[in-house]
């Protein structure tokens, strides 16, 4: 497939894309169109090129590459797993368990920021497995399916941008220099990832000052007004679970994730392929990675449950179909989004935002943390992909910047990458927020709605504490700073939603 350069005009599907499913509240069709118009800009009249392009460039190839196929088996193996648990009775069981030990909303919300933070190692892994863990108790607690979709959102990618261990992680130091440690590089980076750190410190004041604005009161509203929950009936417990059973598999599972993601890396390798624990994570193929570990988990969840009769064999397969049809909406939008980043990627978006921002550097040298972390924003919610966006931007930043003790680099580097997360946080069609949804089984645009103003607040936050960055190129003072503006910005909007 060729790549053009189209421009602004290569920005325009994704846009078009996001608009529709924000306005109509119908996210395949907007998808859809985007990649229509993708195709059509592309093609140039072209009939029978429209529909190659469509097609064969962008449907078929994203759904026959490895790394998607991986992600695609991952979705459907946790979501068999997650339809086990439920069916056994493991999450009833750990909901009831919990109920007896978190005794306020406030305590069921910051316990599904802890546990988003202690899973660190994936943001798919962290989406799905919190939400299977924590809708139980949030239930409980009358929290909205919509604000269960933002604490899982919002633990996942901002939390793994500044986790050592995680396959993020390996993807920032894959884009390091050659002859220097990607790793060190990412670690020198994380004080200054401010859109990350003061997402988790909104998070946890959200939840002690009780406070919800936007369209996310109005779904906390309504789920206070209910008295009573029906289950679907596919979620009806049949099995005589135990709060292990619920614990046993999410445990196996990540402890199987992280042998499989070291075992890509090279860990278990012997002689000179033999590679350390830190490097077999900066090397490893979480794709292939998790599927490993989501597979092996899955036969040991069904040797847990088998022998002690839990469900029967004839009951555990039933959760194969049930595991695949839950996860259904997630791949088709999974799929969508895939094939509408290929159309963009075709019409150059790459090569006109890195023009965009290496015209940038030249005199804005104080002020080039704050722009770049502007334009990974847009990129990243244009595209919906936080990966996508640092290939294409840290090695400008480096190149912009080549002594490797500039401190300007090293916060072009971090603004890069709380830019990149921040769009990804913000796009409909970020794999991330998707499965955000799905962990939480919450409306995909519902997720986007509610969770849209406090992703802003805190970048538009971030954007001044970058800037502040940018001349003091001092991490504590400008933390500092950034956490007063939030603490300001938060108790100013408790004063506002208390005067209503």
């Amino acid at each position: 497939m060729e790549t053009m350069n189209y421009g602004f005009i290569s920005v325009l599907p994704p846009i078009i894309a996001i608009a529709l499913a924000l306005i109509t509240k119908e996210v395949y069709s907007s998808l859809f169109i985007g990649i229509l118009i993708g195709g059509a800009i592309y093609a140039g009249g072209s009939f029978t090129g429209f529909f190659e392009h469509v097609l064969q460039d962008g449907m078929v190839s994203q759904l026959s590459d490895s790394w998607n196929v991986g992600i695609l088996i991952f979705l459907v193996i946790l979501g068999i797993m997650v339809c086990l648990m439920n069916k056994a009775g493991g999450s009833a069981a750990f909901g009831n368990w919990a109920k007896k030990r978190i005794k306020t909303k406030t305590g069921a919300q910051l316990a599904t920021i802890a546990l988003g933070i202690l899973i660190f190692i994936d943001d798919y892994f962290n989406c799905l497995t919190v939400g299977s863990v924590m809708k139980p108790v949030t239930d409980n607690y009358k929290i909205s399916k919509e604000k269960l979709a933002y604490l899982i959102d919002a633990t996942a990618a901002p939390v793994c941008i500044i986790a050592p261990i995680s396959s993020w992680a390996a993807a920032v130091a894959g884009f390091a220099p050659e002859g220097q440690n990607g790793i060190a590089l990412f670690c020198s980076a994380i004080p200054y990832n401010f859109y990350a750190l003061f997402t988790i410190g909104m998070m946890i004041l959200l939840s002690i000052f009780s406070l919800d604005f936007g369209p996310m009161k109005k779904f906390e509203a309504a789920v206070a007004r209910v008295t009573e929950k029906q289950d679907d009936q596919e979620n009806i417990a049949i099995g005589n679970g135990k709060v292990i059973d619920l614990v046993f598999p999410i445990i196996v599972l990540i402890v199987m994730c992280v042998l499989g993601m070291i075992y890509t890396g090279g860990f278990f390798a012997t002689g000179e392929d033999k590679a350390g624990f830190v490097d077999a994570f900066a090397n490893s193929d979480a794709s292939v990675g998790l599927v490993i570990g989501s597979m092996a988990a899955l036969i040991l969840t069904l040797i847990f449950y088998l022998p002690r009769k839990v469900l029967t064999f004839k009951e555990c397969m039933a959760c194969v179909p049930e595991g695949f049809k839950a996860m259904v909406p997630a791949i088709l939008i999974l799929t969508l989004a895939w094939t509408l980043k290929a159309m963009t990627d075709s019409l150059g978006a790459a090569d006109y935002v890195a023009g965009v921002v290496e015209g940038s550097a030249a005199g804005l040298k104080n002020f080039l943390p704050a722009i770049i972390f502007l334009i990974a924003c847009g990129l990243a919610f244009a595209t919906g992909t936080s990966w996508g966006t640092f290939g294409i931007l840290i090695p400008i930043c480096i190149s912009a910047f080549p002594e490797a003790g500039d401190p300007i680099r090293i916060i072009s580097i971090s603004a890069c990458m709380a830019g990149a997360v921040c769009g990804d946080h913000c796009s409909p069609i970020s794999d991330t927020t998707i499965m955000a949804s799905a962990g939480a089984q919450c409306n995909h645009v519902n997720h986007v709605a509610t969770q849209l103003p406090y992703a802003i607040s805190v970048a538009i936050i971030s954007f001044i504490t970058y800037i502040v960055a940018g001349f003091t190129k001092n991490a504590p003072i400008s933390i500092i700073i950034g956490l007063a503006i939030l603490a300001a910005f938060l108790l100013y909007m408790r004063k506002r939603e208390a005067a209503k």
